[in-house]
C-alpha cells in the first residue's frame, strides 16, 4: 500500500533564481505518468481542483498529478519584475519538474499562459519532446499574436506601457490599476456570448483580489511578445490535445485552429458555448478530452506493459 508520503502533498520548489513555488501532488510517487498543470494568467493550481477529481475517479492510482503557482500567483514568492516573462516560467517549469518529476513521462496540461509556459519549456528543452514530454495539452491558449484576436487587441492600447510604468514605480496608482483589471474583466463578459457574466466569474475574482496587479501587469509584455508558432514543429511527434471554447474572447478559438494546422496529428476539440475560463465550466468535458490523450499516449508508448491500461471501470 502507498504511505501518505508517497501519495504527495504540498511542497515548496525552489527555482534557478532562488523563488519559492508552492507545489502540490497527489496519486502514487511510482505511477507510470504523471500529469503536470500549468495554470493561466492570474489564476493558480487550484483552478485545476476540479479536473484532477474527474481525472483520479477515471484513472486513480494510474495517474500522479503535479499543480504549482506561477511566481508572483497563489501562495508562490514574488521574483524580481524583469522575471515576470513567459520564457520564466518555462524555466520555472523545468524547475518543478526536476525537483517533483526526476524520472518517468510526463504530460503536460497548460491553460491560458500555462500552455505559452509549455511552449517555452519545450522550445527550451528539445531533447525532453518524446523522452520525458510524452504529451501536450494546450487549452484555450496561443502559439503567438496574441493581440491580433480578441481581448488581446486591447494590449495594443497606448496605455498598456503607462500601466507598466506606474504600476513598477508608483504605489499610490495601484488601486486604479487592479480596477483597470475589474473593468478588462467586464468587458470581456460585454464581449462574449451566453452566459458570459458567470463564465467569467473565476477571472474576475483572480484579477479582483488573489494576484497583485503587479504580477497582472508585470506579465503583460511578455504576453504582447509571445510567439513559439515556429517551435510547435518540435512537438509534432508526440500526440497532443488542442482544446478551446467557442464563446473563448481572451484567446479566441482561431488561436486553436493555428495551433492545430501546425500539429497535424494533433485532437482538436471544441466545447461549444464554453469561455476562456472552459477548465472551470466545464472540467468534466475538458478532462474527458485530457483522460482520451493519456489514451492515446498509452497507446503509443513503451510504458511498462500492464502498468497502465487505461481508465479504471
Amino acid at each position: 500500500m502507498t504511505n501518505r508520503a508517497e501519495r504527495g502533498g504540498r511542497i515548496s520548489v525552489s527555482t534557478h533564481d532562488g523563488v519559492q513555488l508552492a507545489v502540490r501532488s497527489s496519486g502514487p510517487s511510482d505511477a507510470p505518468m504523471t500529469i503536470v498543470f500549468v495554470h493561466g494568467h492570474c489564476l493558480h493550481g487550484g483552478s485545476w481542483s476540479s479536473m484532477r477529481r474527474h481525472l483520479r475517479d477515471a484513472w486513480g492510482d494510474g495517474v500522479r498529478m503535479v499543480s504549482y503557482d506561477h511566481r508572483g500567483h497563489g501562495r508562490s514568492a514574488h521574483g524580481p519584475a524583469a522575471a515576470d516573462t513567459i520564457d520564466q516560467l518555462g524555466r520555472d517549469l523545468n524547475a518543478v519538474i526536476e525537483a517533483v518529476v526526476p524520472s518517468g513521462p510526463v504530460v503536460l496540461v497548460g491553460h491560458s499562459m500555462g500552455g505559452m509556459a509549455a511552449l517555452a519549456y519545450a522550445r527550451a528543452h528539445p531533447d525532453s519532446i518524446g523522452s520525458r514530454i510524452v504529451g501536450m495539452a494546450l487549452i484555450a491558449t496561443a502559439a503567438g499574436g496574441i493581440t491580433e484576436l480578441g481581448l488581446g487587441r486591447l494590449l495594443r492600447s497606448r496605455a498598456v506601457p503607462w500601466l507598466r510604468v506606474a504600476v513598477h514605480h508608483a504605489p499610490a496608482v495601484v488601486q486604479k490599476a487592479r480596477k483597470f483589471g475589474e473593468a478588462a474583466s467586464r468587458s470581456a463578459a460585454r464581449w462574449s456570448r451566453g452566459g458570459a457574466e458567470s463564465r467569467l466569474s473565476a477571472v474576475s475574482g483572480a484579477l479582483a483580489g488573489t494576484t497583485s496587479v503587479v504580477t497582472m501587469v508585470g506579465f503583460l509584455q511578455s504576453l504582447i511578445e509571445f510567439d513559439e508558432r515556429e517551435s510547435l514543429t518540435g512537438l509534432m511527434h508526440i500526440p497532443s490535445l488542442v482544446l478551446c471554447g467557442t464563446d473563448d474572447v481572451m484567446t479566441p478559438f482561431e488561436h486553436s485552429l493555428d495551433i492545430a494546422a501546425r500539429l497535424p496529428s494533433s485532437e482538436l476539440v471544441s466545447v461549444n458555448g464554453a469561455g476562456h475560463s472552459v477548465i472551470l465550466e466545464r472540467a468534466a468535458e475538458v478532462a474527458s478530452a485530457v483522460s482520451a490523450l493519456l489514451s492515446r499516449v498509452i497507446d503509443g508508448s513503451s510504458l511498462v506493459e500492464g502498468a497502465l491500461t487505461g481508465p479504471v471501470d
